[in-house]
């Protein structure tokens, strides 16, 4: 008697931090030499595991964090990694930090399991397994549709899908 293994695939949310850094360098080069940037002491720089911006109003802050955000977008990444506070003052300068995320809270984790039961494919089965989900079932198929439902939604987090067997 042969038993059919399941297929499977692991759900999660990671950026790449080199692409950041990439994106946050060139956001510093374009914040130098841009003319409606002069004189507002504008800056962007890691600070710690977050991102922090400073300028000497909100709204060079605001158009600082646009020209990293496309920068990000220029690189492939997905604006849903990026969580900015609002800027705030701080001695003569504005402050706004920008935390980056990574990986599967559960909360969402159980909103994408439960939508994966209600949606998706009878006979899925959708496991939580730290800041990642294993989904697997015994067709390709189902596993090829539910990659389909979750891209066909808006979720509040990017999603990848990896080890695909």
């Amino acid at each position: 008697m042969c038993v059919l293994a399941d297929s499977s695939f692991d759900i999660v949310s990671k950026f790449d931090r080199q692409e950041v850094d990439n994106a946050l360098n060139q956001t510093v080069k374009e914040i130098g030499h841009r003319f409606d940037f002069k004189g507002t002491g504008a800056s962007i720089s890691w600070s710690g595991q977050a991102i922090e911006i400073k300028a000497n109003s909100e709204e060079r802050a605001g158009a600082a964090l646009d020209v990293f955000k496309e920068k990000l977008v220029k690189r492939g990444l997905s604006l849903k990694i990026i969580d900015a506070d609002e800027a705030k003052l701080s001695g003569k300068e504005y402050r706004m930090v920008v935390s980056l995320k990574e990986g599967i809270d559960q909360d969402n984790a159980k909103k994408i399991s439960k939508l994966i039961r209600d949606e998706g494919p009878k006979g899925i089965k959708a496991q939580i397994q730290g800041e990642e989900l294993r989904v697997s079932s015994k067709k390709k198929d189902d596993l090829q549709d539910v990659i389909a439902l979750l891209k066909g939604k808006d979720l509040d987090i990017p999603l990848q899908f990896v080890n695909y067997r």
